[in-house]
């Protein structure tokens, strides 16, 4: 990932990378996203990590930061003689979408107010720095 905004806007950024820019998912993360909205059923954690060819215990710590910004939801099914487990399946993706464009509306927010600090502190020091005019 690039660092600097610079270098993001000349990258050609594919619309799964707003996964990564937004919340920092990794690779795995992304893998058990696509895996969940590929499904036609919502699944267990052991059928995520057989569908990215993982572990269990690093599948669920992907699906657990996917549960964490939002991209997945999670169901508990109960059995009939009593316990349950947990399926998980993606959230509406205009539901997402609505998520990551208030995330970008806060961040553009905040950066002009940075921005205006900014020519707020340095306006400030280039007028105490100026050379005085010569009075003739």
């Amino acid at each position: 990932m690039p660092d600097s905004m610079s270098e993001q806007l000349q990258q050609d950024m594919q619309c799964e990378g707003l996964l990564e820019c937004f919340h920092g998912l990794k690779q795995l993360d992304k893998e058990c996203f696509r895996a969940l909205v590929a499904a036609e059923e919502p699944m267990t954690v052991d059928e995520i990590a057989d569908a990215v060819d993982r572990e269990r215990s690093t599948a669920y710590r992907a699906v657990q930061r996917l549960l964490q910004t939002g991209f997945i939801q999670k169901d508990q099914v109960n059995y009939d003689q009593g316990g349950y487990y947990h399926v998980y399946f993606p959230t509406d993706p205009s539901k997402i979408a609505d998520s990551m464009q208030r995330m970008l509306n806060d961040w553009y927010a905040k950066m002009g107010q940075l921005i205006q600090e900014f020519e707020n502190k340095y306006e400030q020091q280039a007028e105490t720095t100026a050379p005085a005019e010569i009075e003739g």
